[in-house]
């Protein structure tokens, strides 16, 4: 079965919230010696680009209203396949600037979608 763009909203949402979960209290430091929380921070970023990057060919026009949606895949891209060059501090930086954002903008489009909050 296919699912609609509003469960991936909902997965992009639940994996932001889990992110914030993780981190929160943390600091940089904490980020970058312990490879836990990292590997689920990483993780969920990978879920939230794939989540992005399904939407972005399932509903362009929506795609379109997530600011910065092509830099997020790229991320993505660069958790998973770049696994040996990741930045520590660049992932930790996108946690503590972009992702707050995104999670408002996330959080807005799926209140305005039909069936929102809804898995398929």
């Amino acid at each position: 079965m296919r699912r609609d763009a509003g469960a991936y909203l909902w997965d992009v949402r639940e994996a932001i919230d889990a992110i914030l979960a993780f981190t929160h209290g943390k600091t940089g430091s904490d980020f970058e010696n312990d490879l836990l929380l990292r590997s689920a921070v990483e993780r969920q970023f990978e879920i939230v680009g794939e989540a992005l990057n399904s939407i972005s060919r399932i509903d362009p026009n929506l795609a379109a209203r997530i600011p910065g949606l092509r830099h997020i895949v790229a991320f993505r891209n660069i958790l998973i396949h770049g696994y040996a060059v990741i930045d520590n501090g660049r992932v930790w930086r996108v946690v503590e600037e972009n992702l707050p954002g995104l999670r408002q903008v996330v959080a807005t489009l799926l209140e305005n979608e039909s069936g929102s909050g809804s898995r398929a």
